[in-house]
């Protein structure tokens, strides 16, 4: 396979960055700046990372407009390095064999007689689409995927292998949906009797994922017991996450992965929840809140900012309380010589006063 080759005038073209640097140097790959080659890109994004400017031996950066450019070093400068940095990768790196050698409907694909497939549709290997679904234009099935009765699907999307996607469920144009996801699951309820058996309650709702979401691997999001589970509109899962029946998750979500939802929760805009962050069910979140993580969410969140713990807290108040959890030692043995010095002060005013 031939390698790909760009100068650095055609990157700066290609991302609208400026340029610092020899128009005709050209790039072939791409790299971090502690292992980058002199014919690899590589990007600054985190100021953590800026001693390693002076050091990397890549034939250009992609940094922003506050970091001072080192010297004899080329640069594509712009206001997001990682962004300008990723279409430099898409550039380098997508070439037919980052796609399929599937295209159209596969022999093996078996598509009920009332379903319906729009323009465009790429349908894999092993493929089954159910009674009455739809399938919007251009959007891709890999292969070993799972569509159930009445499963609406829009436009430009891309479903991942072994994706299970149950009956009545709804997802919106430009989703994507990674190896293993399960959508429209049995939500987790039961009834318990006065012998303490359990009888299950069956799952009747369905599940409604909006426009431009995506989600990671091994995910799973329950149906609701008898209306909806939604997820907003620019919503980002990651892999791992569990969402439970009758969650509405609002507009451009953030959830990392091992977060746990519990049923009928409600999150408003731009909420953001970091690695193994649990919350409780019959909660309200509101907008512009991030949950550190492994937050524990027990209660409704009224007021945007950060917050950590379990249950968490604000951050402030979090981090002040660390401190004093860091100092604990000492503060028992301030404790202890306070008691000890109590005691004798006690013992010498018994003895005076005999």
């Amino acid at each position: 396979m031939e390698t790909k080759k760009f100068t650095l005038a055609k990157l700066a073209e290609l991302t609208q960055s400026t340029l610092i640097g020899p128009p005709d140097f050209c790039i072939t790959g791409v790299d971090a700046l502690d292992s980058a080659g002199p014919e690899d890109a590589s990007f600054l994004a985190n100021p953590r990372y800026r001693a390693l400017l002076k050091e990397t031996k890549a034939g250009v950066v992609c940094i922003d407009r506050q970091t001072p450019p080192e010297e004899n070093k080329n640069y594509l400068i712009s206001d997001d390095p990682s962004r300008i940095f990723q279409i430099i990768v898409e550039t380098l790196l997508i070439t037919n064999n980052n796609t399929s050698g599937f295209t159209g409907i596969h022999p093996t694909a078996v598509i009920h007689p009332t379903a319906k497939i729009g323009q465009g549709v790429s349908i894999g290997p092993h493929v089954v689409i159910d009674k009455g679904a739809i399938i919007g234009d251009h959007t891709k099935l890999t292969c070993l995927i799972c569509i159930g009765s009445g499963v609406v699907i829009g436009t430009h999307c891309h479903i991942h292998p072994h994706v299970t996607i149950r009956e009545k469920c709804t997802i919106g144009n430009r989703v994507i949906l990674q190896p293993g996801v399960v959508i429209g699951s049995c939500g987790f309820g039961f009834t318990t009797d006065a012998k303490g058996k359990h009888t299950k309650l069956d799952q009747l709702g369905t599940v409604v994922i909006e426009d431009d979401v995506e989600i990671g691997a091994n995910t799973t999001i329950d149906r609701a017991r008898f209306k909806t589970t939604s997820i907003g509109k620019g919503s980002k899962i990651d892999n791992l996450v569990q969402i439970g029946h009758n969650v509405h998750i609002g507009h451009d979500n953030i959830i990392v992965s091992q977060t746990g939802i519990a049923g009928s929760v409600q999150t408003g805009k731009n909420v953001i929840f970091g690695g193994q962050a649990g919350v409780v069910g019959h909660i309200e979140i509101t907008d512009n809140v991030m949950i550190a993580t492994r937050g524990g969410v027990s209660k409704s969140i009224t007021q945007h900012g950060k917050y950590a713990g379990s249950p968490v807290m604000n951050l402030s108040d979090y981090n002040r309380q660390q401190v004093h959890l860091r100092k604990i030692t000492a503060y028992v043995k301030q404790i202890e010589d306070l008691e000890r010095r109590l005691k004798e002060l006690e013992e010498r005013l018994s003895t005076l006063q005999k």
